[in-house]
């Protein structure tokens, strides 16, 4: 039975319409002169003028972008490694253990993963006597826990799909295993280790759950202040502020995007070029 267009062109449309109409909705209503977020009372920028000139709201996004970065980070280095063991060394004692403990919190939900590190960070408390406080290295330690999994798994999948015959010919042609790392293989998945870094990134700014588990007195991220604010009514200023994050996020997305392509297309050519100096 052949589809008929129409209902596929309507089905997309109402697709579209049901993730962006209240974002768009919420973009329009951060510009509103009333107090009250859901009636509109004239075209207006003051709600940005008070949101930037806010302290609360500036120090509450600086720690959040400080423990995006660093936990990204790291989490991006743990990752890496773990997906190219993964797809590299298919044979070694202790590889289903390994597998399952990397991509179990996939699986697991947030609040599980949250009370988890809470326990542990209270029996280290009461062992070692640290940490003292929960707060900013709680966070971050939690936050590259939980999305270095997603790395790993982006690493692996590319790792799968990359051609190990390069690497065996540098290494036939006198490469240490560590240039065939530096030279070959981490330029072939670097597209994947962008984007592996960039969702974790997008996972510590965006977290609430593990987060408020991890968290103490005076180390409040963004996500949390907008969270708290929520609880007592939507505001234009709410707005406001979620508009930021939208267009910072979109300007990533398309940078991010940018570099993905040139890196993919760098790629393509240089295997090609390999491939010619090879025949």
């Amino acid at each position: 039975m052949k589809r008929r267009p129409w209902f596929l062109f309507t089905t997309l449309v109402f697709g579209f319409a049901f993730f962006y109409v209240p974002i768009l909705s919420m973009i329009v209503y951060s510009f509103n002169e009333s107090r009250l977020a859901t009636v509109w009372g004239g075209f207006s920028t003051k709600w940005y003028v008070s949101l930037l000139s806010n302290r609360q709201v500036g120090a509450a996004l600086m720690l959040s972008l400080q423990i995006a970065v660093i936990s990204a980070s790291v989490a991006t280095i743990l990752g890496t490694m773990a997906g190219i063991a993964l797809a590299r060394y298919t044979r070694f004692k202790g590889r289903l253990l390994f597998s399952g403990l990397v991509t179990a919190p996939l699986v697991m939900p947030e609040v599980i993963t949250g009370i988890s590190a809470l326990m542990l960070f209270i029996l280290m408390a009461d062992w070692i006597g640290w940490p003292g406080q929960r707060g900013f290295t709680t966070i971050t330690l939690a936050h590259i826990t939980f999305s270095m999994v997603f790395v790993t798994t982006i690493v692996q999948a590319r790792m799968m799909q990359a051609d190990r015959a390069i690497e065996e010919a540098a290494m036939d042609l006198g490469s240490r295993p560590w240039q065939v790392l530096w030279d070959i293989t981490l330029p072939t998945i670097f597209p994947a280790i962008l984007s592996g870094w960039l969702l974790a990134f997008t996972i510590s700014l965006d977290d609430v759950v593990i987060t408020s588990f991890t968290t103490g007195p005076g180390n409040t991220t963004l996500p949390l202040l907008i969270w708290s604010k929520v609880k007592l009514g939507v505001t234009p200023d709410i707005n406001a502020l979620a508009t930021l994050t939208v267009l910072v996020v979109g300007t990533g997305v398309v940078i991010a995007g940018i570099l993905l392509n040139r890196a993919e297309a760098r790629r393509i050519r240089d295997e090609r070029m390999a491939y010619r100096s090879h025949d």
